[in-house]
């Protein structure tokens, strides 16, 4: 009997020491990262063919104290290497692990290198070969702390590379990970299997291999024991025959109820290849198909639907997959009763999207992703759509809902605020542009917990989705931050992804992916509404004009000419689409790109209405110098004044809720002004009234 060592990932030691037991191993103990256990050689030769759940085995030599660097070299020149392998096989050493009086693992393995080849050298044998990619031989060496254990690779490369993946997809599931996953759901290899996330396939394949009772690894070209002295081929042989024979059993069976679906046919071929290299196509089927509308594939019969469903690292990722788990979810509640359901993800926050409460919950690793497999039994009863937690928001949006959506078709409006932070768990601001939804969230201090700030906006999406069904594609994320320079001017996407929604008798464009804002600012609406009121017969300007909503409505007011200026190329271009889109043509409407500020200083032209809705702050490379709207007020009216008619009047905006009106400065320059912020806050905004702030300015 010989010691030996199985690593494993973290989280599968107890089920790789019951594997081992079953599979001949003596004196089995659990440890960090694996387990260890005594065995003949057969025995481990069996292990290494049979084991679904080991990375690789270990064959334990020799460990000692050191405490210099000296001291590895002695403990490794110890060990009689000529007595595992000959010279003319080539090595590499591995190490790992630091300490006090070493710090670099690349010496470490120096030292030892140095140690193995010395000890064959003074015994009288040729100094063996290193080969870091291709070495026969590969010597483990492990520090901790003051320890160091040394150890022979007995299987060569990672056992969870059974050698039937080709190629694996995007974000493959390891093999052994995917056996882990399996043993833990509870599935009994008689009971039918559906992975319907299943991508390359793995989870299905190595339920088929499990159910046939086929050898993991039979398909290895080789291991790393048949380049050592001990390696008894007759024996080896014997082993793998029988193995063999196992599996050529399995080609006669009937196919077996296991099957995976993907939405991607291409994916599927992947797995479809995988199977056949497996030796279980004949065993499993994949098909095309929605996890969000699957049936039971069976007829009747219960099973497992074990599965690895896709999760995302960003927000920007997780959101459309909160929608594929909440909805996966109801699809497996409503249709799979009696089914056991598993579902394996390293985002706690979208296992919560589920909304069932787990029977089992199990902490494993996929790599060095820490990740958790969810067990649950799919029974009668509904599906936790909303927490208690979440109770009073969804009822805020129920009760908004009803009372502005029939307001917005009264008004003829298709775009309003839906809620606005109006409960401080849930710091949103909802807009409904016809059947799209735009969730921005305010950006939360630094300081907050973002594993809870997480759960909150995942839970409000889940509400969301329960209150009004929504569609994920129609449901747009984003941020809400301070904008300033050229920032507010930057795309977020290439989607050009446009509508059109009605404001009154307008009709605008909207873009809801590719820029922060949408192209329409729905707090200024009852002011455009009454610059389209004042506008007939009038010559109008709209300076910072966005993208020309204001000018729209005041064309279609009867102004007698529009000039809208503003200097992004991009709102200029939407402006002209909106004017199309509402039959406004002619040289009687001017769109001029430039900076605002300079464009004003050498305006030449008069007119009777000017609206001006500026940033609060701006240091634009396009500009010719940095504007502060509380600093800048006075000198930009002043200017405005210049062009105003003498009955004209100026409709200034703007955003800044610390702006103060100089009233002594404007009186200065012959100018008044009459706030009246308080008749332009739209009863979808009348919960925020300090969303802007708006002044009517005329001559003295």
């Amino acid at each position: 009997m010989l010691p030996y060592f199985a690593a494993c990932p973290k989280g599968l030691e107890y089920l790789l020491v019951t594997e081992i037991e079953q599979l001949g191993g003596v004196e089995v103990r659990e440890s960090l990262a694996g387990v260890r256990f005594k065995a003949d050689v057969a025995t481990a030769y069996h292990i290494c063919l049979w084991s679904r759940l080991a990375s690789r085995i270990l064959l334990s030599l020799h460990s000692d104290e050191v405490h210099s660097t000296q001291d590895i070299y002695d403990v490794v020149y110890r060990v009689n290497w000529h007595v595992y392998f000959e010279s003319h096989k080539s090595i590499a050493v591995e190490f790992t692990g630091t300490n006090e009086f070493i710090n670099n693992t690349q010496f470490g393995a120096l030292k030892a290198k140095d140690a193995i080849v010395d000890k064959f050298r003074d015994q009288g044998f040729d100094r063996p070969n290193v080969d870091k990619q291709q070495a026969d031989i590969r010597i483990e060496c492990r520090m901790v702390n003051n320890k160091l254990t040394l150890a022979l690779n007995f299987s060569g490369r990672s056992l969870q590379q059974r050698g039937y993946r080709s190629n694996a997809g995007a974000a493959p599931l390891r093999e052994n990970l995917a056996a882990a996953l399996l043993l833990r759901s509870g599935w009994q290899t008689n009971k039918p299997l559906y992975d319907p996330f299943c991508g390359s396939g793995t989870l299905v394949i190595e339920a088929a291999l499990m159910a046939a009772n086929i050898a993991p690894s039979l398909t290895r070209e080789s291991f790393a024991f048949e380049a050592l002295k001990s390696f008894k081929a007759d024996t080896w042989h014997e082993i793998k025959a029988s193995a063999q024979a196992i599996a050529d059993e399995s080609k006669t069976r009937k196919q077996l109820c296991i099957r995976g679906s993907d939405m991607d046919s291409r994916v599927l071929n992947i797995a479809r290849d995988n199977a056949y290299r497996a030796g279980v196509e004949h065993l499993v089927t994949f098909e095309v198909a929605n996890a969000l509308e699957i049936k039971p594939p069976f007829g009747n019969q219960k099973g497992n639907i074990v599965t690895n469903p896709p999760y995302g690292e960003r927000l920007g990722e997780l959101l459309p997959l909160i929608f594929v788990y909440h909805g996966f979810a109801k699809a497996v509640k409503a249709k799979f009763n009696g089914w056991d359901l598993s579902v394996f993800s390293s985002s706690i926050e979208l296992l919560t999207a589920i909304r069932l409460a787990p029977d089992h919950k199990y902490k494993l690793f996929n790599g060095q992703l820490e990740a958790i497999l969810a067990n649950y039994a799919i029974g009668d009863g509904a599906l936790k759509s909303v927490s208690k937690q979440a109770e009073p928001f969804a009822n805020r949006l129920q009760k908004n809902h009803k009372v502005l959506s029939k307001w917005a078709k009264n008004e003829g409006v298709d775009a309003y605020r839906l809620y606005d932070a109006d409960l401080p768990d849930y710091n949103l601001a909802i807009d409904r542009y016809g059947d799209r939804w735009i969730v921005q969230e305010y950006a939360a201090p630094k300081f907050m917990d973002k594993t809870k700030t997480m759960r909150r906006l995942i839970e409000a999406f889940i509400v969301l989705d329960h209150v009004f069904d929504i569609d994920s594609a129609n449901l747009i994320y984003k941020v809400r931050e301070q904008q300033k320079g050229e920032s507010q001017y930057e795309k977020l996407n290439e989607h050009q992804d446009k509508f059109i929604v009605h404001e009154y008798n307008a009709k605008f464009l909207i873009n809801t992916s590719d820029y922060l804002d949408n192209g329409l600012f729905l707090d200024h609406r009852l002011t455009r509404q009454k610059l389209g009121e004042m506008a007939k017969d009038q010559d109008f300007l709209n300076l910072f004009c966005y993208t020309g909503s204001a000018s729209v409505h005041a064309g279609l007011g009867g102004a007698k000419s529009t000039t809208s200026v503003d200097m992004s190329r991009t709102y200029l271009d939407w402006a002209k689409e909106n004017f199309r889109a509402n039959g406004l043509s002619g040289p009687e409407h001017q769109f001029i790109q430039m900076d605002c500020l300079t464009w004003l200083a050498h305006c030449q032209s008069r007119y009777d209405l000017i609206f001006i809705d500026p940033p609060t702050f701006s240091n634009s490379k396009r500009m010719a110098q940095t504007f502060d709207v509380n600093r800048d007020h006075v000198q930009l009216l002043k200017n405005l004044k210049r062009i105003l008619r003498e009955d004209g009047l100026i409709v200034f905006s703007n955003n800044s809720r610390q702006f103060k009106m100089d009233h002594r400065q404007l009186e200065r320059i012959g100018l008044i002004a009459q706030e009246v912020t308080q008749h332009t806050i739209p009863r979808d905004f009348k919960g925020n009234p300090k969303i802007h702030n708006c002044w009517e300015i005329t001559h003295a």
